[in-house]
């Protein structure tokens, strides 16, 4: 490895909706990280994204970019349903790998993809920005610290804007199947930031349900089905004692946003967000000890990986995510959620279909 992480990344069309928003105003602010070479499935597209990032090389199959002895580690940021592929051939080629959340379609694929990367001792991240964000990150700390006391109870509410009409390019995450929804992305943060800040749950009883079963596509003026659920409800206690309960739903108007409190014996911790816990605009967090009235609480600048002046909003935590990344194949010390830290996060949303299709409480193992 060069001074810099030399980083291919797989999904870099310029036009790319969650990319566009953080990865690459991320990469490109970044002392930690080149953008080395990029990838898309077009040549045009491809060289479109190499001259707009000013990156070195340019390809539009993922194997040959993988193959490369000019990059050290790979990003993958396409659709749910396609990161399997490159993400295991980049595996395979001995690159360190970060991959979007969700890992895989499911846990099978996540399993896969976890146990290979330790078979080839790569270093791995997981795109679960909530656990580099420097406020989450200070609340487990006081939690652990003793500033709550003992934990009693802890709720996590994220009403995000889902519309029930959309263009049809972006109507193919209606289908179950393919891993991408309310389940496993909204909630599969939210509950991730609850678990990664209070601990994990014992047990748990739940309610998925798909209150939209069709949405109308604006540009084919049709109907089509939807099998994605798009409110998902968990409540349970945790390994701690603590009773806990999440709410995630997909609303189509004036969403709330995010919050989570965590109430104790001796204080309470609060957090709040316009969107969602994973996302790179800055949460507030508010704090009472023996007290009925929060006061705004201060996060220290230990948290903050990434340097002064760098851009706020989504890029913020991915950039976070990258400066630990870096760190990781440098040193061989991971911070980070790795495909480990996905594998359990698969296998716990697997958990919660089955409770809620079961109707029974389970135990979560």
């Amino acid at each position: 490895m060069t001074n810099k992480l030399r980083l291919g990344f797989v999904g870099a069309n310029v036009r790319s909706h969650w990319a566009s928003q953080s990865h690459f105003p991320a990469l490109l602010a970044s002392p930690d990280v080149e953008l080395t070479a990029v990838c898309t499935t077009r040549p045009d597209s491809a060289d479109e994204a190499r001259k707009a990032f000013g990156a070195k090389l340019a390809f539009h199959d993922y194997r040959a970019m993988v193959a490369s002895s000019a990059i050290d580690a790979v990003a993958v940021c396409v659709r749910v349903p396609l990161h399997y592929a490159p993400t295991k051939a980049a595996i395979e080629a001995g690159k360190h790998v970060y991959t979007e959340w969700p890992l895989g379609r499911d846990s099978t694929e996540a399993q896969e993809l976890a146990a290979l990367a330790r078979a080839k001792g790569v270093q791995t991240a997981v795109g679960l920005q909530s656990r580099v964000s420097p406020v989450l990150v200070y609340m487990k700390e006081l939690a652990e610290a003793g500033y709550l006391g003992e934990l009693l109870s802890c709720h996590a509410v994220c009403m995000r804007d889902g519309p029930l009409e959309r263009p049809s390019s972006r109507t193919w995450q209606r289908a179950a199947e393919l891993g991408a929804n309310t389940l496993t992305i909204a909630n599969g943060h939210v509950i991730d930031a609850l678990r990664f800040v209070a601990g994990d749950f014992a047990r748990v009883a739940c309610v998925v349900s798909t209150q939209a079963p069709q949405w109308y596509e604006t540009d084919t003026k049709r109907l089509v089905d939807v099998t994605s659920p798009d409110n998902v409800l968990v409540s349970g206690r945790l390994v701690r004692g603590a009773v806990a309960s999440v709410h995630v739903a997909a609303v189509p108007w004036a969403g709330i946003g995010y919050r989570m409190d965590l109430y104790g014996r001796e204080g309470t911790l609060v957090v709040t967000g316009e969107v969602s816990s994973q996302r790179g605009e800055m949460l507030r967090l508010q704090g009472a000890q023996r007290s009925h009235e929060l006061r705004e609480l201060d996060i220290p600048d230990r948290y903050t990986w990434v340097p002064p002046g760098f851009p706020r909003g989504d890029p913020f935590n991915v950039g976070q995510m990258y400066a630990l990344f870096a760190e990781a194949v440098r040193t061989g010390h991971n911070r980070l959620p790795t495909f480990d830290t996905a594998l359990e996060l698969h296998r716990f949303l697997d958990t919660i279909k089955q409770a809620a299709d079961t109707g029974r409480e389970l135990s979560v193992t």
